[in-house]
């Protein structure tokens, strides 16, 4: 017997669950299928509980500038991790319930099929339960997973991800991070705050995405003086004559229990068997689809979130989602312009990079402004006084481009640039606000003061500070 519905969704995480939001608008004759552990990656695997792990490692790792602020005692401050890791697990399981309580849980036990689906034809679903769905659209959001190669497969019993981390009672002592990108970095640092002997490697020579040579050399320099940061060369694993593990890098070993594999996310499209609908792919194996409209190759079928396999980003899942499911509802698609790129990495200090990127623009049209955070006021009085910022304008208008920036309270200064890109404001417009003394918004008040000087334009006759009544 075959089911019949307007809209099919497959995947229940953020872009599943924003979709659904605009397609209840619009008709009840809707299913939401998910084979997996319902609660998004976000809430379960993800954002949230990978921050409540670094939470407790900052707090803990606070006790390193005790000796400079008069306070004693830190040598008798330790870390149960049993404990730490049930209070990680706790908030995880906080977070995944409001999840579930705001949306999966509220619907009718015909509309959600926990059941792993794949297409027969282009209008066609079958899933794993024996049911058959035959919709108008469909939206695949069905995010992606951690890649571990196949030559790691005979090692599988020592390799951690993001998928698993969080169910931990006990931590290894000792972990080789391999992959420096966002992930690596957040989850590095922390377990090594916790007491972890990390090794971080990448084959790469960046760190977390950063494309400003002058940041990432910054960033190197600051996060490797926590634990050894291996970069150039890929990671070869074999055992060892004790049972763990030996990482060898370019001309770099060391012996570890673990290894936490963080080199990247696979876009979970290969299982559902897409060729049949006849639709075009990428070389990478996604569908072709327009990222203004989220359609796949002019169809009725249409993608959003981590499956894309471009900004596997929660607010970027959401903005996807929400064009998915507004356009599966529509005669004619709308395209919808993209937010201002907006990317932070939860280390300390933080990596943000926002709006466009160095690699992005003309060297010869922009002007730079930068500030390091030694002698920045707030930085010093709370012992966070590294980093880089570096906030790129246009060099014949003053507006403002991008920024990239290792700083700390970076991603409260990430909002304040992203939402003046998007308002499409210029370094004088800027340098107009209010700024409080002080706070880490001095740092970023110095490198527009610093962009301004070097713009090409001639100074007004009253201070950019002040603006005439009208």
């Amino acid at each position: 017997m075959i089911r019949h519905v307007d809209v099919a969704i497959i995947g229940a995480g953020s872009a599943g669950l924003y979709a659904l939001s605009q397609v209840k608008r619009h008709t009840d004759n809707f299913v939401l299928i998910d084979g997996g552990e319902l609660g998004t990656t976000c809430a379960r695997v993800g954002c949230m509980p990978s921050k409540v792990l670094i939470q407790i490692a900052e707090d803990f790792h606070r006790k390193s500038i005790f000796d400079r602020e008069g306070i004693e005692g830190k040598e008798h401050l330790s870390i149960n991790i049993a404990d730490a890791m049930e209070h990680v697990q706790d908030l995880r399981d906080t977070f995944v319930d409001r999840t579930l309580s705001h949306s999966t849980d509220q619907l009718d036990e015909d509309k959600l099929i926990e059941s792993y689906a794949r297409f027969i034809d282009s209008h066609t679903l079958e899933t794993d339960d024996g049911q058959t769905i035959s919709a108008q659209k469909i939206i695949i959001a069905t995010g992606s997973r951690p890649i571990i190669p196949d030559i790691w497969q005979p090692f599988s019993d020592y390799i951690i991800t993001t998928d698993d981390l969080f169910e931990l009672e006990e931590l290894p002592e000792s972990l080789a991070v391999i992959g420096l990108g966002v992930i690596g970095l957040e989850i590095g640092q922390a377990l090594n705050r916790m007491g972890v002997n990390i090794t971080g490697i990448d084959q790469g020579t960046v760190l977390g995405g950063i494309s400003d040579e002058k940041v990432n050399a910054t960033a190197i320099d600051i996060l490797s003086k926590e634990f050894p940061i291996w970069l150039g060369h890929a990671a070869e694993i074999t055992k060892s004559d004790n049972g763990r593990l030996k990482i060898t890098a370019g001309s770099n070993s060391v012996i570890v229990d673990k290894i936490f594999a963080s080199i990247g996310r696979r876009a979970n499209i290969d299982k559902l068997n897409f060729e049949t609908t006849g639709l075009r792919v990428a070389a990478n194996g996604i569908p072709l689809h327009n990222p203004e409209t989220m359609q796949i190759d002019n169809s009725h079928i249409f993608m959003a979130g981590d499956v894309t396999g471009e900004r596997a980003i929660l607010h970027e899942a959401g903005f996807e989602g929400r064009v998915a499911g507004y356009n599966a509802m529509q005669e004619d698609c709308i395209s919808f312009r993209k937010k201002t790129p907006l990317a932070i990495t939860f280390c300390d200090p933080n990596i943000v990079s926002v709006g466009a990127q160095l690699s992005d623009l003309d060297e010869n049209n922009i002007a730079i402004g930068e500030i390091i955070l030694a002698p920045v006021g707030r930085a010093l009085i709370i012992g966070k006084n590294k980093g880089l910022i570096r906030i790129y304008a246009d060099n014949q208008s003053g507006k403002i481009l991008g920024a990239s920036m290792i700083s700390v309270k970076g991603e409260n200064l990430a909002h304040l640039l992203c939402w003046s890109i998007e308002m499409e404001l210029s370094v004088f417009d800027m340098l107009r606000m209010p700024f409080y003394h002080p706070v880490i918004e001095e740092a970023l008040q110095a490198a527009l003061y610093d962009l301004k000087s070097k713009l090409e334009l001639p100074e007004s006759d009253w201070p950019i500070e002040l603006q005439p009544k009208k």
